[in-house]
């Protein structure tokens, strides 16, 4: 269980551009965790490559994360 908060919480952290003035909201995070681990689980940990990766699967994203993406600039 320890794995999967920490996998969870690193996930959450690489979710959008670490260029966006601020961080994701806790909310923004939740939105795109299932999604995040879906399409781009080997890119945790690794923030450009995630939001590489989430923009390019953004017409496979759920509603709520394809919101938080373009949001962001993707």
């Amino acid at each position: 269980m320890r794995t999967s908060v920490f996998a969870a919480l690193l996930l959450a952290a690489t979710v959008l551009p670490a260029a966006a003035q601020s961080g994701p909201t806790p909310q923004e995070q939740m939105a795109c965790r299932s999604d995040a681990g879906k399409f781009c689980a080997e890119h945790i940990g690794k923030p450009p490559q995630m939001n590489a990766c989430l923009r390019e699967n953004k017409s496979k994203l759920s509603d709520a994360c394809r919101k938080v993406v373009e949001s962001h600039g993707g």
